[in-house]
């Protein structure tokens, strides 16, 4: 249960960092626009990441006993930088929205633009891949738990971004809630970042 947790927590929290795909999602449930494919579309695609980077991941750090503490201590470096990107983010002050400028009409175009902002954007694979892969060879035993729960936190977030939009609009029409999240977002990575120096 506790790497299930580890899982969630950590996904959550890494998708949460608004980008170009959760902005499109945004986006689209504001209009109310396909937004049952698109969240399918974003959660799917997480789900079969993360299940190669925690079954990748986890065979190597088997093979390698060194492997797993490199890994702890690099993604622990990546996290302090992504949470300095997110301070820095909210220091110059982001508009979200603007990242899916182009919106979609038809669901094909809605579907393939969708796919392109996931499989094209490399954080996808640092985030899901790599870094998700690599945490999750700290519970030797338990992988299966934490990539679980990795995946849940992709469904409950995206549709809940995508069905809450319209409840968030008025939120996030305001740059300084884009501030907020941004701070927020960088106090979590760094208290995740600081938890796998620590915590061993």
């Amino acid at each position: 249960m506790t790497a299930a947790i580890a899982g969630f927590t950590l996904s959550f929290s890494l998708i949460l960092a608004i980008g170009s795909q959760n902005a499109f999602v945004l986006r689209q449930g504001i209009r109310r626009a396909h937004v049952l494919p698109i969240v399918l579309t974003c959660a799917i695609s997480d789900a079969l990441l993360i299940a190669a980077g925690v079954g990748g991941f986890g065979r190597l750090a088997e093979l390698a006993p060194w492997f797993a503490p490199a890994m702890r201590y690099g993604g622990a470096a990546f996290l302090f930088v992504y949470g300095l990107l997110s301070f820095r983010s909210a220091w110059r002050g982001n508009d979200g929205l603007q990242a899916a400028e182009q919106g979609a009409g038809s669901l094909a175009a809605a579907i393939g633009t969708c796919l392109a902002l996931t499989w094209l954007n490399p954080h996808v694979y640092l985030d899901t891949v790599v870094l998700l892969g690599s945490i999750s060879a700290q519970y030797p035993g338990e992988r299966l738990q934490f990539g679980a729960g990795a995946i849940a936190a992709s469904f409950v977030f995206f549709f809940s971004l995508g069905f809450g939009a319209r409840m968030l609009a008025p939120l996030f029409a305001k740059p300084r809630a884009w501030q907020v999240l941004d701070v927020i977002v960088g106090l979590v990575m760094w208290a995740i970042a600081a938890s796998l120096i620590f915590s061993h």
